[in-house]
């Protein structure tokens, strides 16, 4: 892998990053506790509210991952983007696909 496919992966990951953060502080400025006051809500509706806010907190534990994800793939890269189980160089149109893959094709077909 040469210096600009490592600049390119790179800008991927970065990229990829300042997104789940953004979507991240989106979520934590719009998640609000849900309401109980069956005054103002009916009791399907306060269901409903309650079943999105899961969905929510679901998606949010997902981009925390993918962030995980992203810092690891960016320590690899810098070391030359090897699978992590035969330490062969991961080709560049697989990083380019998915900058965060951990396994080169042949190895990640063995583990499926």
């Amino acid at each position: 892998m040469n210096n600009d496919d490592i600049e390119r992966i790179k800008a991927q990951l970065l990229y990829l990053q300042g997104a789940l953060y953004k979507q991240e502080e989106d979520f934590k400025e719009a998640s609000q506790p849900v309401e109980l006051d069956q005054a103002k809500v009916g009791r399907l509706s306060r269901m409903d509210a309650m079943q999105a806010h899961e969905m929510a907190l679901e998606a949010s534990r997902r981009r925390k991952a993918q962030l995980l994800r992203v810092g690891g793939a960016m320590r690899r890269i810098e070391l030359g983007g090897y699978c992590l189980s035969c330490e062969e160089e991961i080709d560049i149109r697989r990083l380019e696909f998915d900058p965060t893959s951990t396994h080169c094709i042949q190895c990640a077909e063995k583990l499926e």
